[in-house]
């Protein structure tokens, strides 16, 4: 699972730079251009899953790092201490 969210932010990138070159101006070069970008973020998808996924953490310990709110944690923990009652 966390490969294919990896994968997905690029290509996701990528599909919406290239829908917004074509429909501003539908014709075959446009298309041509946005087939190009499309593949260009499926490459950089896959190869970026690859790399994370061959790292030491892996791709579940990047996405949790990265989907990780170390300031919210810190300020809850904070609460929680001044809430305690010893």
């Amino acid at each position: 699972m966390g490969g294919i969210r990896v994968f997905l932010s690029p290509f996701l990138i990528a599909g919406i730079i290239a829908a917004i070159i074509y429909f501003s101006n539908p014709n075959t070069v446009t298309l041509m251009i946005a087939i190009a970008i499309i593949l260009l973020g499926t490459i950089l998808g896959l190869k970026l899953a690859g790399r994370i996924h061959k790292s030491k953490e892996g791709t579940m310990n990047f996405i949790s790092r990265t989907d990780a709110t170390p300031d919210i944690d810190e300020l809850v923990n904070r609460k929680e201490k001044e809430d305690d009652p010893r």
